[in-house]
């Protein structure tokens, strides 16, 4: 759906116009163009910042970072052009106060930043409440999307990276032309060059992570391995994902494709035709089917391993909308989207999540499920939906331990507001405000949240274990 005001103000007299009155000013995002060639990583050089006991770390990661062919970095000398990227590295923070010297360099950068550049910090985790100083990866997480399974009981270093947390946040809502701030928070004993840390710094200082700002991406393990071919990190997995014939569905069909993967795309019959026009274009395979059928599961890993020889990954994407003030709610409305949003991946995750069943050809299995913002934060008129996709983050981590024992994981990703038919119909004010309320001051597109599945479907992802990563550009108040 086009955003007639983005493309008002993106140049031009309509640029000048907005910056005059005060009006938001979003710009085009730097993403991924699959028919792109050698395109940089980053828009320009990378920075690589450090407090003092850091420092080993910051050396490590700007060694790998040299490995992908980046002009990296280690002090604030520029010379011609602009950053395309700072990384904070800070895993060694014993109080807040350490972070003074990194935060005040990187302010001295930022008006340098190309447009569409990346700050990303690289810390470790905040204890959290009752979590032993052993805890088991994947276990502990306060809230969703924060996963402090931190270790450790010093209040001084607790509070120095809980404060990273507090930085990052708000450093996301001053980035400006389309920039973004993310953070990787490391479990104690995880290190910088562990194939999660690796495939999330390089996934967040890409153009696949355009919406995703203000998060933060725990990571659990050193589990998990980077691929041999990080264009195509999915080659020879099988990919299952629901509601495939539009919207999100569809971008993630064709992007899971994009990287390697075989697709199966599953939809109601009444999709029929769109469904099998992706299926086409991506050269998978469709299947015609009612998720709330009790026999779903075992039909999509039927015809997976007749085609494929083997499942590996099923993404739980099939939703529906039926909005109504709880006032006005009827019994009908509540339990059709209920059936369809949450009891379904619940009942197809009973033989999903069993051991063997997903997996296969040397693939680790990987349940990944839509949530949403409106799970988290909650929406008028939507305490169904709510309801449902709050249940969604609750089934996610539920699943992530049974899963990490049989060496996969179970994550989920919240989309904010994301151009799709369903959002469309939103009344025009409404709608409006929703795009202009995150950082980016825009809606997502399908594929930003495509993107952010794919790389929690990836080889090098298996140290992110459930999880919840928004891609919402920062919707949120303090999120």
């Amino acid at each position: 759906m086009s955003d007639t005001y983005l493309d008002l103000v993106s140049g031009g007299a309509g640029a000048r116009v907005a910056k005059k009155l005060g009006l938001p000013r979003p710009v085009r995002l730097r993403r991924t163009d699959p028919a792109a060639v050698d395109v940089p990583l980053t828009p320009g050089p990378v920075l690589v910042l450090s407090d003092a006991r850091s420092t080993a770390d910051a050396d490590a990661v700007a060694e790998g970072l040299l490995g992908w062919d980046l002009d990296v970095r280690r002090d604030t000398r520029l010379g011609q052009g602009r950053w395309g990227a700072v990384v904070l590295v800070l895993t060694g923070l014993a109080h807040p106060a350490d972070l003074a010297t990194p935060a005040l360099e990187l302010s001295g950068v930022l008006r340098q930043l190309a447009a569409g550049a990346r700050a990303v910090t690289v810390s470790r985790a905040a204890p959290a409440p009752g979590v032993e100083r052993h805890a088991a990866a994947g276990e502990g997480h306060a809230a969703a999307g924060e996963g402090h399974a931190a270790t450790g009981g010093d209040p001084a270093v607790a509070a120095a990276r809980l404060g990273v947390d507090g930085f990052l946040r708000s450093l996301a809502k001053e980035m400006r032309a389309g920039a973004t701030a993310n953070g990787l928070v490391l479990a104690d004993g995880v290190t910088v060059g562990a194939p999660a840390v690796r495939g999330g710094l390089r996934f967040l200082l890409s153009g696949r992570s355009a919406f995703v700002d203000g998060q933060l991406i725990a990571v659990g393990s050193d589990g998990g391995s980077e691929p041999s071919d990080w264009a195509r990190p999915l080659a020879g997995t099988v990919a299952a994902v629901t509601g495939a014939a539009r919207g999100i569905g569809a971008a993630t069909a064709r992007v899971l494709a994009r990287d390697g993967a075989h697709v199966l795309g599953v939809d109601v019959p009444a999709a029929g035709e769109g469904l099998a026009a992706v299926m086409n274009e991506v050269r998978g395979t469709a299947l015609q089917l009612d998720i709330t059928a009790p026999d779903a599961a075992d039909r999509i890993l039927a015809v997976a391993r007749e085609r494929y020889g083997h499942l590996d990954v099923v993404v739980h994407n099939a939703g529906i909308l039926r909005d109504k003030l709880l006032a006005n709610m009827t019994p009908e409305r509540f339990a059709d989207l209920m059936a369809v949003n949450i009891t379904a991946p619940l009942r197809m995750n009973e033989t999903f999540a069993r051991p063997g069943v997903l997996g296969g050809a040397g693939a680790a299995p990987r349940i990944i499920s839509l949530a949403s913002t409106s799970g988290i934060a909650g929406n008028r008129g939507q305490t169904n939906y709510a309801t449902a996709k709050a249940g969604i983050i609750g089934m996610t981590r539920a699943l992530a331990e049974p899963l990490a024992r049989a060496g996969g994981t179970a994550n989920a990703v919240a989309p904010g507001f994301i151009e799709t038919d369903m959002t469309a119909t939103i009344p025009t004010v409404p709608r409006e405000l929703s795009r202009r309320s995150s950082s980016l001051q825009q809606g997502g597109q399908p594929v930003d949240v495509a993107e952010a599945i794919a790389f929690l479907a990836s080889p090098q992802a298996g140290g992110i274990n459930g999880q919840v990563l928004r891609v919402c550009g920062q919707l949120m108040v303090g999120q």
